[in-house]
């Protein structure tokens, strides 16, 4: 594909992703990693490309085959990457994944060259995860707040959903549950654990294995009947040693405290003062994004 200038006074051009570009591409995406995260490497790179995700698979497979441009200085050198799609279902835009250095000038110019490609339509960014991160469902706004000032002047909305939380492994002075089962998932690829009492469930918890030396703990849930006992803290707890168990060193979690105050059921609050007294640390707001036309 040939190379189209952007602007003649910001000496960019754009064009599409080609083999050459692949180390500089790792560059530009391992340079925005933040902690908790795990060096991208090709196989990495290779899925994002192609459309594929372990994680957030199933938003990943109604997608039309992505489109990866490459944006370069004025000395041809790559210096921004930018990923997005359509979904058939809906006509939707996705801005998947891009990557700048957080130069606002290059930033700008991925995501006009997305909107361009993407045309009228109501266009969605950062969404859902890629295969670029471990379960980042949302742009790391603090760590990366170019990109989001990028995406605001282009016209997107941001939406805070999620508390990015880390901590370093052992967490120690928690509880355990005494007894649990622990069952092998696939979607996320990890552990479930399962406390039951006489048959009956009272709490579950799903972790996803160590991805260089990194666990997630992706959710805890007590039923109703079962809570202001300690059993989430217990779980928590089993589920840390669970974790460094399989050799994890460091353990990272996503809270979606986006949950209206006026439905107590679906309330983070208690989850929240649970993790801040365990030693998790929240390090980041996730936000994802949309525009209409």
């Amino acid at each position: 594909m040939a190379e189209t200038n952007l602007d003649a006074s910001q000496e960019l051009a754009v064009r599409a992703f080609e083999e050459r570009d692949r180390e500089l591409v790792l560059d530009l995406v391992n340079h925005d990693r933040i902690l908790g995260q795990p060096m991208v490497g090709s196989e990495m790179l290779n899925e994002a490309l192609s459309g594929d995700s372990v994680i957030d698979r199933g938003w990943w497979a109604e997608l039309e085959a992505p489109t990866t441009d490459v944006v370069l200085d004025s000395n041809g050198r790559v210096d921004g990457v930018v990923s997005y799609s359509v979904r058939p279902s809906d006509n939707a835009g996705f801005v998947l994944w891009m990557h700048g250095r957080e130069e606002p000038q290059v930033l700008a110019a991925l995501v006009e060259r997305a909107l361009t490609r993407l045309g009228q339509r109501t266009v969605y960014a950062f969404e859902f995860a890629s295969a670029l991160t471990l379960g980042l469902e949302g742009l790391p706004a603090g760590h990366r707040p170019a990109t989001y000032r990028a995406l605001e002047a282009a016209g997107f909305r941001g939406r805070d959903l999620w508390r990015y939380m880390h901590a370093q492994l052992p967490l120690t002075g928690l509880p355990h549950v005494p007894h649990y089962e622990a069952i092998d998932v696939e979607e996320p690829p990890g552990k479930r654990l399962v406390v039951r009492d006489g048959g009956e469930l009272l709490a579950e918890a799903t972790v996803g294995g160590p991805v260089d030396g990194i666990g997630v703990l992706w959710w805890i849930s007590t039923v109703p009947g079962a809570r202001r006992r300690g059993l989430g803290s217990a779980l928590l707890g089993s589920s840390m040693d669970l974790l460094e168990g399989l050799g994890a060193r460091e353990v990272i979690l996503f809270v979606d405290d986006d949950a209206s105050a006026d439905d107590p059921e679906r309330s983070r609050a208690a989850a929240n003062r649970m993790y801040d007294r365990a030693g998790l640390v929240e390090i980041d707001r996730l936000f994802s994004f949309v525009r209409q036309p």
